[in-house]
């Protein structure tokens, strides 16, 4: 993924196009200078912005991007991780700190598809890409990285919650989207979550947010942690159907070969999320 930027452009367009250059080239990382030229900025500029977003070199950030260092996570042992939801700890959110709240759907408001909700989305930039948002007064139902076209993007939203009214207020969601991604915001976020999946699926994306930033589960070890250690395909499953890309981290389960496996919003974009939170979980 390739795009151009001014110096008065969004940082987000540069960083994207940075990071993905950078995963695409991991094995030998590129200068400054050419990262800089990438990103159509100087590289005073490219350095400021990247050191904002990631918080460190691009050089070192390519580290976290590679299979060894996938398998050297894994490797640390289920223990640690284990402790952590025996605790029901989650780490620090992002850049900055986000506390995440779940509300699961009733049987009878699942059965009404989304009837007598009103649902405002917006779509804005992120360091991975665009997005789509989607937010009711309940919380956040939606946020999911666009691939190609914002319209299949929005289908896909409304054929979730048919029952739905949808209203595009990019205005209503722009608040939160810099709740989310608003790196230099100073105190922690509050942010609930509007889930709509069976028990199971519930459960495991529960299990998914105490995942602490900057470590990393197989599928295998998921299903153990969920109390369901035979349930590997089931997990898996369910982490394929999570609607709410990045707060609910399904990025943090991998395979246990160290490879980063398959990312319903594209495998190079699950590298670059894992290796994000690992650099600013170790600033």
């Amino acid at each position: 993924m390739t795009m151009n930027n001014s110096e008065n452009s969004s940082p987000y367009h540069a960083m994207e196009s940075a990071l993905y250059y950078l995963a695409d080239h991991h094995d030998n990382p590129p200068s400054l200078k050419e990262l800089a030229a990438q990103c159509d900025l100087s590289e005073f500029h490219f350095q400021k912005q990247f050191r904002r977003w990631v918080g460190i070199s691009p050089k070192r950030f390519s580290q976290y991007l590679s299979k060894e260092y996938l398998k050297s996570l894994l490797d640390s042992g289920l223990k640690p991780l284990d402790a952590c939801y025996q605790a029901g700890l989650s780490g620090p959110g992002r850049m900055h700190e986000l506390f995440i709240n779940t509300i699961g759907m009733t049987p009878a408001q699942y059965s009404k598809r989304g009837q007598d909700m009103i649902i405002q989305y917006g779509f804005h930039d992120s360091p991975f890409g665009p997005y789509l948002l989607g937010v009711t007064e309940k919380g956040i139902c939606h946020m999911s990285f666009i691939e190609s076209d914002e319209n299949l993007s929005l289908q896909a939203l409304t054929s979730i919650w048919p029952g739905a009214t949808f209203i595009e207020d990019q205005a209503s969601t722009q608040s939160i989207h810099e709740q989310i991604f608003n790196s230099q915001q100073k105190q922690a976020s509050n942010l609930t979550l509007l889930l709509k999946g069976t028990n199971f699926q519930i459960q495991v994306w529960q299990a998914l947010l105490r995942i602490p930033i900057g470590r990393i589960s197989s599928y295998e070890d998921l299903a153990n942690l969920t109390g369901k250690p035979s349930a590997t395909r089931a997990c898996a499953s369910a982490i394929a159907r999570n609607n709410i890309a990045w707060l609910i981290p399904c990025h943090r389960v991998v395979r246990k070969i160290g490879d980063s496996g398959k990312y319903r919003w594209g495998a190079n974009r699950k590298k670059l999320i894992i290796a994000y939170e690992c650099a600013a979980q170790n600033q």
